[in-house]
């Protein structure tokens, strides 16, 4: 946004000192050409000076300007915090009694020797 006004500020300011270019009028050198006939009477003393003329109007107001551009998108969000724990679950179905397994056999092997 910054660089957007400094830069419509140079291009004003450029733009106006163009537009006002005064030329420079050269008055043509006057050659005094002698004329023969009769001599040409001196001219009597000046008059008074004039009233002082109207003061100018007031220039055109100008155009609105162009409107500006959109706006980048803006950066992606954080990510949010982890969630709560959840509840503890309710205790499981009581299991049955065990029953006697009749002629099974288990076999719980030995620790291994000393080394």
């Amino acid at each position: 946004m910054k660089y957007s006004i400094m830069f419509s500020a140079v291009l004003m300011a450029l733009a106006l000192s163009a537009c006002d270019k005064p030329t420079v009028v050269t008055p043509a050198a006057v050659v005094a050409v002698p004329v023969p006939g009769p001599a040409v009477p001196v001219p009597g003393p000046a008059g008074p000076t004039g009233a002082t003329g109207s003061t100018g109007s007031s220039g055109a107001s100008g155009d609105t300007g162009a409107t500006g551009s959109t706006g980048g998108t803006g950066a992606t969000g954080s990510t949010g915090g982890t969630g709560a724990t959840g509840s503890t679950g309710d205790t499981g179905a009581q299991g049955q009694r065990g029953k006697t397994g009749g002629d099974t056999v288990v076999i719980v092997p030995g620790s291994p020797p000393a080394r």
